[in-house]
């Protein structure tokens, strides 16, 4: 025992003193939280689709559902990104074989899903399949100096 231990007796295991159960819990809240935020964007994206859906069958522009298509796949990507950080939350808590496989599976088809979303909004700017963003465009599509760039159209 150590010196500084010795009036102390045995010190209980984080078990014992019940920090392990605190710290689960909370990272089950946590998860929660997460995946209620990436509810909650994919529910935004759908009603954002919907308003230009709308607008678009109104105006009858031909291009118009492309957009909404793209305004779409914008929400549902980033969506994907936190229900996939919810999952490694929910699989740090409780580690099983079972569950690091089921985390390894949907991981695959969430990054396939997410690569398949981008490489389709690449496509849709006009960007060959397999590029990145064109030079001096924002992952939005928007230029990049453009009135909605970062510097605001600043030269």
């Amino acid at each position: 025992m150590m010196w500084w231990a010795e009036g102390l007796g045995a010190m209980p295991t984080p078990a014992e003193a019940g920090v392990e159960e605190v710290i689960v819990t909370s990272v089950l809240w946590l998860k929660l939280a997460v995946e209620t935020i990436g509810a909650l964007i994919i529910l935004a994206g759908v009603a954002i689709a919907a308003v230009e859906f709308v607008r678009a069958a109104v105006g009858r522009a031909p291009d118009g559902y492309n957009g909404v298509r793209l305004t779409l796949a914008r929400f549902l990507a980033l969506a994907l990104e936190f229900q996939l950080g919810a999952d490694i939350l929910s699989t740090a808590v409780a580690p099983s074989w079972d569950q690091i496989g089921k985390l390894g599976a949907i991981a695959v088809i969430r990054t396939a899903l997410n690569y398949f979303l981008m490489r389709e909004m690449r496509e849709a700017r006009g960007g060959p399949p397999g590029a990145g963003p064109r030079p001096g465009t924002a992952m939005i599509g928007r230029p990049a100096g453009g009135p909605d760039g970062p510097d605001g159209g600043q030269p």
